[in-house]
């Protein structure tokens, strides 16, 4: 008999289903703690399939991590992949230094370190979602996602101490990066970039698919997320 496989899915900033507060989520190990309890949780011989999303690819990464011998293949969808030889960290101030602060819009950053320092956490603003974020989207989906959205911390310096990510455990798990090719928010350039510094065992690529591409083109993602499980048993 076939063994059923798991897909958990993890999403990105600004999104989610956890009801604390900001205030309350005062770490990174605190922000992955929902994923790090359930992958805890599951029998030994249980493996799944990580699919993280945009910063949910930071949550994975460090699930990797921690249960390597848990994870079948972790998925990327225009999400950061950091290499191991280097803290996250690192990766997220990359993407904000080679993010123009207008192409921003209307979202929202704040920086309780000074603005002389990386922001701590932010927010999507509703003209950002629009035209950014949620293009080609449904108006529905949109509508939903603005009643929906949360500031999310960012956790900087937490990710950018040394070793958070190791050849030996997160390097072990096999990645396979989804390319969102007309993606305003996780450009095609630095999807191109963490695929080239740190490639990825597969890469698939949805054309035409914006960053929302869960809900712009539901039926192509959810076929390349089947495709890619049925190589991963």
């Amino acid at each position: 008999m076939e063994a059923v496989q798991h897909f958990v899915l993890v999403h990105g900033a600004c999104h989610g289903a956890c009801p604390k507060r900001l205030d309350e989520i005062v770490s990174i190990s605190d922000y992955v703690q929902p994923l790090m309890e359930f992958i805890d949780s599951l029998n030994q011989e249980e493996k799944v399939i990580l699919v993280g999303h945009s910063y949910g690819g930071i949550s994975i990464s460090l699930a990797m991590e921690k249960f390597p011998e848990k994870i079948l293949v972790a998925v990327f969808v225009s999400a950061y992949m950091p290499p191991y030889k280097s803290p996250p960290g690192t990766l997220i101030l990359e993407y904000f230094n080679s993010t123009p602060v207008e192409s921003l819009l209307d979202c929202q950053l704040t920086f309780n370190q000074g603005l002389e320092n990386p922001p701590t956490s932010a927010i999507f603003g509703p003209e950002y979602m629009k035209t950014t974020a949620y293009k080609h989207c449904q108006l529905e989906d949109l509508e939903l996602g603005k009643t929906l959205v949360r500031p999310t911390g960012l956790f900087l310096e937490d990710l950018s101490k040394e070793s958070l990510l190791t050849k030996e455990k997160y390097g072990s798990v096999d990645r396979v990066f989804i390319m969102c090719e007309e993606d305003e928010v996780m450009k095609e350039d630095f999807q191109r970039m963490m695929i080239q510094n740190y490639q990825p065992k597969e890469v698939k690529k949805i054309s035409e698919a914006g960053h929302m591409v869960m809900l712009s083109w539901p039926r192509e993602f959810s076929q390349t997320i089947l495709d890619i499980a049925v190589n991963y048993k």
